[in-house]
């Protein structure tokens, strides 16, 4: 089944998943993104921090951004975090994420593997970079398509 970005998610469960990253962020500082392309041309891993890259997550205060890339034609997806967020996190954190959302991608609920995913490491956010009282939303919370 080929897909491509704008038939990937439709316009209301991309709202669910900018409501998730609001929900997630909240008790944060730190910050998390969405970005979704047709095809990854590179190594995944490698696009996937080109892309942390452009949208310049690595601007955060306490470099604690964390990217969930998805290359939808290419049914692939890879999760990157920054240096801050890496070094508190679990060893195994970013592969039990990836496993939460393969789960639902694998049964075509790419939404909800994405707002689960979400969820998740806003919960590990909020134990590491707890809210702070002059906190601000560093990033946009919007999906962002390539």
């Amino acid at each position: 089944m080929s897909l491509d970005v704008e038939s990937f998610l439709t316009a209301s469960e991309e709202q669910d998943i900018v409501d998730a990253i609001k929900l997630a962020e909240k008790n944060t500082s730190g910050e998390l993104r969405v970005h979704i392309e047709n095809t990854c041309n590179a190594h995944l891993e490698e696009r996937a921090l080109e892309v942390f890259s452009v949208l310049k997550m690595h601007n955060t205060k306490n470099r604690n951004g964390v990217l969930i890339y998805v290359a939808v034609d290419d049914h692939k997806f890879s999760i990157y975090g920054d240096q801050g967020i890496n070094k508190v996190v679990p060893d195994n954190f970013w592969g039990e994420t990836k496993d939460i959302i393969q789960k639902h991608f694998r049964n075509g609920n790419f939404k909800q593997g994405l707002v689960d995913g979400i969820i998740h490491a806003g919960e590990a956010l909020k134990a590491h970079f707890p809210i702070e009282d002059d906190d601000t939303n560093e990033l946009t919370n919007t999906i962002s398509k390539g």
